[in-house]
């Protein structure tokens, strides 16, 4: 695998490319987000949902993605239009997505089941389109271009787009929330989950019209599916990058899911919520913009290992903090910067392990291994709010009667799992393949 630069044809990207499709990420992620920081939040304290039911909700759902993913990333591998191969799919689900995220936020009156049918189906419909979405937009960038620096510039520009959707969909969510519902949370959550719909319909929308597909290798779409993916599962590249990503975002949905019970519980400073969940990404702003220089000079496993490594030493400080917030929250900012780091090179690890795929197996099946690295993400995010929501009911959580069991399962959750996760994390990215691959023959598109 080529760690800093190939030998292999550049495509040159205008910055309105490079913008657009950084703020795709930005289009799809901006209402996942404020569903991951808030929808726990939201069933449990807003719609009346009990907490274990609605961890059985996020975690079934999730689970059903396993089919749904792997579908979606052949049927784009077998897509051939006028559009090309994935833009299509922005065209087709950026106003269906728009839709969904508001009946998210809109569970209405009637019996307890009734209520959670809905919040499943309406969850899992957000889910499906998601992956109708995030999967060809995975797909495109080793479409865009062949070299690997301008790759990290385009997963650097991702993590500005990723950034800038998490600093909105959590810091602003509640501010908003009190500005447009006046005391009526219930009206505040819709109308700012509408406002991120049309939002986000708009990013998507400039995704598919200003980004192009350069690069393809031409495969006919009548392909075996089952050898293609035994193929991607012998795919080291491909293996190493669904685990890494697996990871990261079981940590970062434990995460979210948690800093306003522990900011309010535990701190016993509810203000912090609109401190902690922005510096998560405000730092992954700050670090789209020093990681690509960073790994493109250590190389991938290198850079994230040795990026993993201080993290896990800034979370084992922090807990010493907690009676100082500026400490506290100096503490958090580095170890969120060195975490951050990481996820560009999620991103570019996802478009090398494509070429590595071509090297060993002579197709790139781009959109099947997106699919895996959607549903890294997507299970990955689940699993973490499912683990703070069934941690919850276990320790007999209940909104106003805080008892100090539930106030110390917070405390642990929210500085253990971060540390157990990050050292999973290191163990996985030892085994990416570090050793140069061949330059891969396509045509131009």
């Amino acid at each position: 695998m080529a760690e800093a630069s190939d030998p292999a044809p550049a495509a040159r990207l205008s910055l309105t490319e490079r913008l657009s499709y950084g703020f795709g990420d930005f289009g799809y992620s901006l209402a996942y987000n404020m569903a991951g920081a808030f929808l726990l939040y939201y069933y449990t304290n807003v719609a009346k949902l009990p907490a274990a039911a609605v961890g059985t909700i996020f975690l079934a759902a999730r689970l059903l993605d396993a089919v749904i993913d792997i579908l979606v990333g052949i049927a784009v591998d077998k897509t051939r239009s006028r559009w090309g191969r994935t833009r299509p799919y922005f065209l087709f689900t950026a106003v269906p997505y728009a839709i969904v995220v508001v009946l998210l936020f809109n569970v209405p009156d009637g019996s307890e089941t009734t209520r959670l049918i809905y919040a499943f189906l309406t969850f899992k419909a957000l889910g499906i389109l998601m992956s109708l979405g995030s999967i060809p937009y995975t797909a495109l960038l080793p479409m865009m271009t062949l070299d690997t620096k301008q790759r990290l510039k385009l997963s650097g520009m991702r993590s500005i787009g990723t950034s800038v959707s998490v600093i909105l969909g959590t810091a602003a969510t509640m501010p908003l929330v009190g500005l447009f519902g006046g005391g009526d949370e219930q009206r505040g959550f819709l109308a700012t989950a509408t406002l991120f719909a049309g939002m986000s319909m708009v990013a998507i929308l400039l995704l598919f019209r200003n980004c192009k597909e350069r690069f393809d290798d031409k495969a006919s779409p009548q392909f075996a599916v089952l050898p293609a993916i035994g193929q991607m599962l012998r795919n080291r590249a491909w293996f190493v990058c669904f685990g890494f990503t697996l990871l990261y975002f079981v940590r970062f949905g434990t995460m979210i899911s948690l800093t306003a019970f522990f900011a309010i519980e535990v701190l016993g400073r509810p203000w912090m919520i609109s401190v902690l969940l922005p510096a998560i990404s405000g730092m992954l702003l700050l670090a789209a913009f020093i990681a690509p220089p960073i790994l493109a000079r250590t190389g991938l496993r290198k850079g994230c290992f040795g990026a993993i490594l201080v993290s896990i030493a800034l979370f084992a400080v922090l807990p010493l903090t907690e009676a100082s917030p500026p400490a506290f929250i100096a503490v958090y900012l580095a170890a969120s910067v060195a975490t951050s780091i990481t996820i560009t090179g999620i991103f570019t690890m996802a478009a090398e392990a494509v070429d590595y795929h071509e090297a060993k197996f002579g197709t790139r099946n781009e959109g099947l291994l997106s699919s895996g690295i959607s549903l890294a993400t997507k299970i990955g995010m689940a699993v973490g709010t499912a683990m703070i929501a069934y941690s919850l009911g276990i320790a007999g959580y209940v909104p106003g009667a805080v008892t100090d069991a539930a106030r110390a399962t917070i405390r642990w959750s929210y500085y253990g799992w971060p540390i157990v996760l990050l050292a999973l994390q290191a163990g996985v990215i030892l085994m990416w393949p570090a050793g140069r691959r061949p330059a891969p023959v396509l045509a131009a598109a």
